[in-house]
């Protein structure tokens, strides 16, 4: 599991099922094949948008994966 915190709150990239998901205070905002391409979307803001609405292009997220905290799946 891979982990980002922003100012408003951590962002998680977790493997589930088989697939790579973007979870953000438990609401899922895509899944994946890979880590990197759940990064990437997040960090250009091509995910689907969290509940509180906002654009997460504007959070400076790291694009590449090797930039987020790596911690053990939950």
């Amino acid at each position: 599991m891979y982990k980002h915190k922003t100012a408003v709150g951590t962002f998680l990239i977790a493997e589930r099922l088989g697939r790579w998901h973007i979870i953000f205070k438990d609401e899922s905002l895509g899944n994946y094949a890979t880590p990197q391409q759940a990064a990437d979307d997040l960090a250009g803001g091509h995910t689907f948008s969290p509940g509180t609405g906002i654009d997460t292009s504007t959070l400076d997220i790291p694009s590449d994966i090797k930039e987020w905290d790596r911690t053990a799946q939950a």
